[in-house]
């Protein structure tokens, strides 16, 4: 008999503290790569009015456009509803549940930045990106 607390598909949260950057590329990036096989979701513990335009314009060369996405701000429902959360700089805001897998990533921060500091940094995250992938597929039943 199934759990009705299964869902269909593991979820991931990516929290930053702006959710204007960080957060932002690498739930571009999952929903890029894993299509509809991961929920995805980003959080900021104090979001910012808009996303970075350096990051949107970075995203943008790599063929993903995240210019419409708007800063949300996290709550303790997001990450009840989340198997993996992901911090990126936001330290203790977030809120811990047990059975959840928490990982910190440590990144450096675009805000403030140009393009050209960008791009590292979201290469970075595509690579991390990608490895997760990998994890949570191999370690995934549904």
């Amino acid at each position: 008999m199934s759990d009705p607390q299964k869902r269909e598909k593991p979820s991931v949260l990516f929290v930053c503290v702006h959710n204007a950057g960080r957060s932002q590329m690498a739930a571009a990036f999952l929903t890029h790569l894993a299509g509809d096989h991961i929920e995805v979701r980003s959080a900021g513990s104090a979001p910012a009015e808009h996303v970075n335009p350096a990051v949107v314009e970075a995203m943008a060369e790599v063929g993903i456009d995240i210019a419409a996405e708007i800063p949300k701000v996290l709550t303790a429902e997001a990450v009840q509803a989340s198997d993996v959360v992901i911090t990126m700089g936001c330290g203790d805001a977030c809120p811990y549940f047990p059975g959840k897998t928490y990982l910190d990533w440590k990144l450096d921060d675009p805000a403030g930045q140009g393009v050209a500091a960008v791009r590292p940094i979201r290469d970075e995250i595509r690579a991390r990106v990608q490895s997760l992938i990998g994890e949570i597929v191999a370690e995934d039943p549904r």
